[in-house]
């Protein structure tokens, strides 16, 4: 009976919307430029009553990420940001969203949370932080991937890997792995004070 209720694959959200858990009034940040579509999806379910704003790196990603919210028809601040912090005032927002986080902490050299901290800054008391990562190769990916050298060894869902350990050092509490599906891996941490 449950297969006839589902809705069809090509009606369905993408997982990155989904895992999101954005609710319709939300004011929600999206931090990166991963794929355009997902975060102009992400966006649009805060709907009229909801904020959306999002932080890219560089002006071709916001060219980019303006086409795909334009076709979602989602209203959002879309801002550029370098690498000082981020432009909104405190505790102004209840969830954040970073889009491939490996690449934000990269980016940053010697300060690897330091968006984070931005992030802790800007969430309301019982605010939640969502990343988004790469995570187990899947399909073709993991036929070519090989076997990872102890370097570059993937971290196993559910160990407390490096987001993880940067999410408390960060100052958020109750940070747990939500998945390790479809290539990525998804991390939840909440501000409690």
């Amino acid at each position: 009976m449950r297969r006839f209720l589902r809705k069809p694959a090509s009606e369905r959200d993408p997982l990155t919307v989904t895992m999101s858990g954005v609710r319709l009034g939300e004011r929600v940040l999206q931090i990166g430029s991963g794929d355009a579509r997902s975060i102009a999806l992400i966006a649009a379910k805060t709907g009229l009553t909801g904020t959306a704003a999002i932080v890219v790196a560089d002006d071709h990603a916001a060219v980019r990420i303006r086409r795909a919210v334009t076709d979602a028809g989602a209203l959002v601040d879309l801002r550029v940001v370098a690498e000082s912090g981020l432009p909104f005032d405190d505790a102004s927002f209840d969830a954040v969203v970073i889009h491939d986080v490996s690449a934000i902490a990269e980016g940053q050299g010697d300060r690897p949370t330091h968006w984070l901290h931005e992030c802790h800054r800007l969430l309301r008391s019982g605010g939640r932080i969502v990343t988004i990562e790469r995570g187990t190769p899947v399909g073709l990916r993991s036929l070519f991937a090989g076997r990872p050298s102890p370097e570059d060894r993937i971290v196993r869902f559910g160990d407390g890997g490096p987001t993880s350990k940067a999410l408390r050092a960060a100052g958020f509490t109750t940070v747990r792995d939500l998945a390790d599906r479809e290539g990525l891996r998804f991390t939840e941490g909440f501000k409690t004070d």
